[in-house]
C-alpha cells in the first residue's frame, strides 16, 4: 500500500514562496498520479494541483494558476509543489495523494492513498 509523506510546509509572509515535497515512505511513485489538496479551518478540502502518472498532464485550481507549479521526478520518486506569491487564503493543511494510473485530474474521490499533511500558514 502506498504511503505518502509530505514536507516543506511552514510559516511565510504574504508574497513569499514555499516548495512542498511528496515522496513515498517506500516503493516508488511510478504509475501513480499525484495530487495536492488543501483544507483550511472550517472549509472543505479542495484540489490545488495534480499531475498525471506520466507527468504529461497537469491540473490547477483557478485560484493558484500562475502562482503554483507542480512537477515530478520519478527517478527521485518525488513530486513538488512550488508555491509563489503566497496569499493568506492559501493557508491550510496541504495533503498529497496518489491515484494508480491516474490522469491527473483533481477529483479527490479518485485518490485512494493520502499523506498526513503539512501545515502552510501565510501571515504577516
Amino acid at each position: 500500500q502506498l504511503q505518502l509523506v509530505e514536507s516543506g510546509g511552514g510559516l511565510v509572509q504574504p508574497g513569499g514562496s514555499l516548495r512542498l515535497s511528496c515522496a513515498p515512505a517506500e516503493f516508488t511513485l511510478d504509475y501513480y498520479a499525484i495530487g495536492w489538496f488543501r483544507q483550511a479551518p472550517g472549509k472543505e478540502r479542495e484540489g490545488v494541483s495534480c499531475i498525471s502518472s506520466s507527468g504529461s498532464s497537469t491540473d490547477y485550481a483557478d485560484s493558484v494558476k500562475g502562482r503554483f507549479t507542480i512537477s515530478r521526478d520519478d527517478a527521485k520518486s518525488t513530486v513538488w509543489l512550488q508555491m509563489n506569491d503566497l496569499k493568506p487564503e492559501d493557508t491550510g493543511v496541504y495533503y498529497c495523494a496518489g491515484d494508480w494510473h491516474g490522469l491527473g485530474l483533481c477529483l479527490a474521490s479518485s485518490y485512494h492513498y493520502w499523506g498526513q499533511g503539512t501545515q502552510v500558514t501565510v501571515s504577516s
